[in-house]
């Protein structure tokens, strides 16, 4: 059967067998090391996904997010690159000068990370330094559900090395800067970050993606968060990867009793870009914030797939997603909250806001609250709008022309969640950045 895609907005495929997508997902498996110590758990996985095949927009879960013009691309495993300090200062953050991780092309670079002064205990480094420090890290290494998808099968068959970030109990670590910088075009590039805060522990995360090439390249980002009880992670993903990148991320967090994780996602970069989000709160009285931007145009495609899930007494989840589109551009929210039955005295809450720049731009979003409890606060939403003219007008009238007045309300629609951003280097360049876009 053959299956012809509607790229018209991605490219010029044509028609696409599931044949031809299953054959070229087992490509992209075949590229792999073969050397890891993790090799029962790649075995477990690249079985899990032998037959499968990449995405089609016949699949529920992408139907609105078509990744056929990744079938273009003929893709070849990362070669180890020697970048120097001045092509990635521009990326380096003061809070975390001693705190610092740096992978090229999905691949460690020790001469650029920077792992001194670390507080007591505390481990930041590697997959292989970890397990000769702390075996149990393997403990937590594809554990978390979710590792069935198959975008993160791939990533798991295909376990070399991961950035591992250990705060231990009741130790406050401040920022730690993890920095993955892709640099070869038509290239596969499969990063891994595992964290594990113990109980108590206090720890700020920026997991940053950003490019030095303009060509077109996959990254398929996992990352693992483990937080015991009474811990926090305050966590900010950066994805600016080159405009004609494709990016898939996975993102998964356990929550026990009493913990609170926050979390920035800004979304810049990727011809398609998809970002998947899966929190699980596994104690009671758990706390959960979700703020999110994705900043697209031209033809460009943005996806924000989350997922809460309560299974506790007394969890808090806050969740607001936000789009700038603009041109031609499409993005998409699909943010799922589940409360079952279990999960009494809940409060959570989810809205979308999606401001749409030009005619042709496109939006799909589906907040969505699946609710058993009886005894809860539960609350969504969402609003798809072009700018409002009288605010436009309410400028105008204090003299400021049309076209800035229009700049400038889109500016404060993106700031408010960039506000989030706890560092606050990144914050002010995040900002200067929406603001050379839109003044």
């Amino acid at each position: 059967m053959v299956e012809v895609s509607a790229v018209s907005e991605v490219g010029n495929v044509g028609a696409v067998t599931s044949v031809d997508r299953a054959s070229y997902f087992n490509g992209l498996l075949n590229l792999r090391s073969t050397n890891s110590p993790f090799q029962d758990i790649r075995d477990r996985a690249a079985a899990s996904v032998h037959d499968r095949a990449i995405p089609s927009i016949r699949d529920e879960e992408w139907r609105f997010t078509d990744v056929s013009h990744l079938l273009t691309l003929t893709l070849r495993a990362a070669e180890p690159a020697r970048l120097g300090f001045p092509q990635i200062e521009a990326f380096l953050l003061p809070e975390a000068t001693h705190s610092r991780l740096v992978f090229v092309d999905g691949i460690f670079a020790p001469d650029l990370s920077a792992i001194d002064n670390l507080p007591d205990g505390v481990m930041l480094s590697n997959l292989e330094t970890a397990l000769e420090l702390i075996p149990a890290v393997k403990d937590h290494i594809a554990k978390l559900p979710g590792e069935d998808e198959v975008f993160t099968a791939l990533n798991t068959a295909s376990l070399t090395d991961s950035a591992i970030v250990f705060v231990p109990r009741n130790q406050d670590v401040g920022s730690i800067h993890l920095l993955f910088v892709s640099t070869q075009a038509e290239s596969l590039i499969q990063p891994r970050v595992c964290v594990i805060a113990e109980t108590g522990s206090r720890v700020t995360l920026i997991e940053d993606f950003v490019s030095l090439t303009e060509g077109a390249y996959f990254t398929n980002a996992v990352t693992e968060i483990a937080i015991a009880q009474n811990a926090e992670v305050r966590h900010t993903r950066v994805q600016r990867d080159s405009a004609a990148a494709f990016h898939i991320g996975k993102t998964a967090i356990s929550q026990a009793r009493d913990s609170r994780y926050s979390i920035a996602a800004i979304n810049l970069g990727g011809k398609v870009a998809r970002h998947n989000l899966d929190i699980y709160q596994t104690g009671e009285q758990t706390e959960t914030t979700i703020n999110s931007l994705t900043v697209i145009d031209g033809d460009r495609v943005g996806d924000t797939h989350s997922l809460l899930s309560l299974s506790k007494p007394y969890g808090i989840g806050n969740q607001v997603n936000k789009t700038i589109v603009s041109d031609r551009a499409h993005a998409i929210f699909n943010g799922k909250v589940l409360v079952p039955q279990a999960a009494q005295q809940t409060d959570a809450r989810q809205l979308s806001r999606n401001l749409l720049l030009s005619p042709k731009a496109r939006v799909d979003t589906k907040p969505q609250l699946e609710i058993v409890a009886d005894n809860v606060k539960c609350a969504h939403g969402a609003t798809v709008s072009q700018l409002e003219d009288d605010e436009v007008f309410y400028l105008q009238s204090r003299g400021i022309d049309q076209e800035s007045a229009r700049k400038l309300l889109t500016y404060a629609f993106a700031i408010e969640i960039i506000d989030q951003i706890p560092v606050a280097t990144l914050r002010d360049r995040l900002s200067a950045f929406i603001r050379s876009q839109h003044t």
